[in-house]
């Protein structure tokens, strides 16, 4: 019998202590996508380190290739890797011998094309075993596949290959796992319908780093000395990076379609960021902990903004595509091979420390490190020459778990002399000995407690290994899955034709990748070179002269973030000078989207702004709970409130959520709004009212053929919107018209037929209500960008 005379080979080479002690069931493992690179490079050599680690552990196993293929090729390809597999250096040269020869004849290869193969797979398996009288303990399926084929490998296994009751289904998912947050939950839904989910394991390799898989560990082991300076007092700012030397040539095809951000940021970086960010468990062995904790740390990250990336692309790939992919000569790629991301989280941990996630191909030097770097808050007196690193409190403080590559060319983590020396497991990892000359970050190596792993491993050998153990806290669960991309999918639709900034490649990149953060933005330092610009890029210059009168009031008119600059200065400028006359500045603040950026300029760049003295109104809501990611006040908050100082007595979001009900009549919320403004507001008259305007013509929550709030003496009304959420609550035209200071806001080339036809139409408040917006003895000032002015 095959796997009886196997065991009995491996017993008489002293691996096994005895046949008795072999009850622990058989496991079947199978590798769809056996012949592909993913498995010639790395697949088949964790499994060989699985068999060689786990021979004497009780289980018997068999391995089963399989892919599309027909069977003489396919067994062929397979067995000319199998022939090339490899023992580490630690194993001893008869044992290996032996062992890959087991191996091999424990390995087979099938077909896997249609329902039928694999039911006589699922009858091979089953033979074999009545055969050697053993049961089984469980099956692994791999998928080394594209995405594209999981469905269907799912729904096959399900139905006709799935081990008997008592034995355990493991099914390995490599990525991507989706495309988007849309795409993912659909791939997670149909998954859902075949596979449990303690049954799937997603890949994602760096998960098997040693170096990232030590960062919760090394947090648990280190809390003593991390507790009290792991936060936004003590942390300067985290760098997450992989730089590459290689380009995309060959993967064309695959990074047009997902480009550097879906490849690597949304999952690598991602899960580095969640070891970090997140609060330690009581016990970071359990997978439920580490999960949940992991989610808390992605809800409280802050949403992305189109300026929270650079972007880049090298400019070789642009030709590589025309030639890889055949497309013509005048074909533009917009997919980025360069990213810089800055995350926030507004957790109370770590609120205001940067998080940099960087990533690129063609760049200068390959390598992978996660840096922890500390403020530095000492002045020392003696010069840097004499500096101890052990004691000096000015030389620099980090922690850095070297992923591998660059200069160490090895995992590693280093942390400064003069933080501590870190608690490291004896067994796996141990410090390094010598002095060496290298300089990391700037500083001698020998200013580091430095540790490698004893033993260095392959990801994928951990990983695989992890997936035999049932070891789920080194996989990607569906909830972390569609937490991701519910985070990264905004940014990547918000950047999806932004212009990119070319790269020559390799050490000639200089300076042109670096970048800079600038209230809570990032850019790039350098002004891009005249060369690499788009020679069809739309100049401004031409648009310079506008007429300077709209609808017969002032008007200002640029380029979208010149336009809001402007605005946000003349807020500023409004509200100085309202409180230096009265001691108090009533604003009052349409939602929508139009005013994000706005709310953001003010955020981050206008310091000087009477917030103390400021009163924040909303000139209309939805009818939403104010937690509501489609509540205006909910868009107020994230995008201006949390960010400045005003105090939250002077903050007055409208009353929609009375008596655990919204915007019902009877409960009165628009006379209790009403009631507040006459108390707070003198004649009701706010210092400046910011609008919006639909490309319907409404403006608030005012909408053409309104029964409420165009007329009459009703201050607060409630509207009823033509798209969801229909319910509204909104200032009535007549409060708006009785307002100081009243500013129209319109951007994009979405507003323009509006914005047009605005400009010919006379007071028709109910046709365009907006064009009923006249203060009696104020002023109206709009504020219209290019593309909506003139298309």
């Amino acid at each position: 019998k095959m796997l009886q005379r196997v065991l009995c080979t491996v017993l008489f080479m002293g691996a096994l202590p005895s046949l008795a002690e072999v009850s622990h069931g058989h496991i079947s493992v199978v590798l769809l996508g056996a012949t592909g690179d993913l498995a010639k490079k790395y697949l088949w050599q964790g499994l060989f380190q699985l068999y060689m680690d786990q021979v004497s552990s009780g289980h018997s196993f068999t391995f089963h290739g399989a892919a599309l293929t027909a069977l003489e090729p396919g067994q062929r390809l397979m067995f000319d890797v199998l022939k090339k597999l490899a023992c580490p250096p630690d194993e001893s040269p008869n044992r290996c011998a032996v062992l890959k020869d087991q191996f091999l004849k424990l390995s087979q290869y099938h077909q896997l094309k249609t329902a039928e193969n694999y039911t006589v797979l699922n009858r091979e398996i089953e033979t074999l075993l009545r055969q050697e009288g053993l049961k089984e303990a469980g099956r692994i399926f791999y998928f080394s596949v594209p995405p594209f084929a999981y469905t269907e490998i799912a729904r096959h296994i399900n139905s006709s290959c799935r081990p008997p009751p008592g034995a355990w289904l493991r099914v390995v998912l490599e990525k991507p796992f989706g495309h988007d947050l849309e795409s993912a939950q659909q791939l997670a839904a149909e998954l859902t319908t075949f596979f449990k989910e303690e049954e799937m394991y997603r890949v994602d390799h760096y998960l098997g780093k040693q170096a990232v898989a030590h960062i919760l560990p090394f947090r648990d082991q280190n809390r003593q000395f991390l507790d009290p300076i792991w936060n936004r007092h003590h942390v300067e700012r985290v760098e997450i990076v992989l730089k590459e030397t290689v380009d995309a040539k060959g993967r064309t095809s695959f990074y047009e379609q997902y480009g550097v951000i879906r490849d690597v940021l949304q999952n690598h970086l991602t899960e580095a960021l969640m070891f970090l960010t997140m609060e330690l468990p009581a016990n970071v062995s359990r997978a439920e902990e580490v999960l949940q904790s992991k989610l808390q740390a992605f809800q409280s990250l802050r949403g992305l903004q189109k300026n929270s990336a650079v972007l880049g692309q090298y400019q070789a790939y642009a030709s590589q595509v025309q030639e890889e992919l055949q497309k013509a000569q005048d074909y533009i790629s917009t997919t980025p091979t360069f990213a810089g991301v800055l995350i926030h989280s507004d957790s109370l941990r770590w609120e205001g420390v940067p998080f940099l996630l960087t990533s690129g191909k063609a760049l200068d030097e390959r390598v992978g490190y996660v840096r922890v770097l500390f403020k530095n808050r000492a002045y020392c007196t003696q010069r840097e020459t004499l500096r101890d690193a052990e004691h000096s409190q000015c030389k620099a403080k980090q922690i850095i778990f070297y992923i591998g590559h660059g200069a160490l060319n090895t995992p590693a983590v280093l942390v400064s002399r003069n933080l501590f020396r870190p608690v490291m497991p004896e067994g796996s990892w141990r410090e390094a000995v010598g002095q060496s000359d290298l300089h990391i970050f700037g500083q001698p190596l020998s200013d580091y407690y430095v540790y490698s792993p004893v033993k260095e491993r392959d990801a994928y050998s951990v990983l695989i290994s992890n997936i035999y153990h049932a070891r789920k806290d080194f996989f990607i669960t569906t909830e972390n899955l569609l937490a991701s991309w519910g985070f990264w999918t905004p940014l990547l639709d918000g950047i999806s034709h932004r212009p990119l900034r070319l790269y020559p490649g390799g050490v000639e990149n200089q300076h042109l990748l670096d970048f800079e953060m600038v209230s809570g933005e990032v850019a790039f330092t350098l002004a891009e070179p005249v060369e690499l610009l788009n020679p069809n890029r739309l100049m401004p210059s031409e648009y310079r002269t506008i007429q300077s009168k709209f609808r017969q009031s002032p008007l200002v008119s640029a380029w979208s973030e010149e336009l809001i600059s402007q605005l946000a200065s003349d807020i500023e400028k409004t509200a100085s000078r309202t409180v230096a006359q009265s001691g108090q500045f009533h604003l009052a603040l349409s939602g929508g989207s139009s005013p994000v950026v706005l709310f953001q300029r003010l955020a981050r760049h206008h310091y000087a702004f009477p917030w103390k003295h400021t009163h924040i109104w909303l000139v209309d809501e939805r009818c939403v709970p104010l937690t509501d990611t489609e509540s205006n006040f909910f868009s107020l908050h994230n995008h201006l409130l949390q960010n400045v100082r005003v105090p939250y007595f002077n903050v007055h979001p409208m009353p929609v959520h009375l008596n655990q009900r919204l915007c019902v009549e009877e409960d009165r919320g628009t006379e209790l709004y009403a009631k507040e403004i006459m108390a707070l507001v003198a004649n009701a008259s706010f210092d400046l009212v910011l609008l919006g305007v639909g490309t319907d013509g409404h403006t608030a929550s005012l909408f053409p053929r309104s029964e409420n709030g165009l007329e009459g003496a009703q201050t607060v009304v409630l509207t009823e919107s033509p798209v969801k959420p229909h319910q509204r609550m909104s200032l009535s035209l007549p409060l708006i018209n009785k307002a100081r200071q009243v500013f129209v806001l319109v951007l994009g080339k979405g507003k323009h037929d509006i914005t047009t036809l605005l400009s010919r139409v006379g007071h028709e408040p109910r046709k365009w209500p907006i064009s009923g917006v006249s203060p009696s003895s104020g002023q109206l000032v709009w504020y219209v960008d290019y593309e909506a002015l003139l298309g």
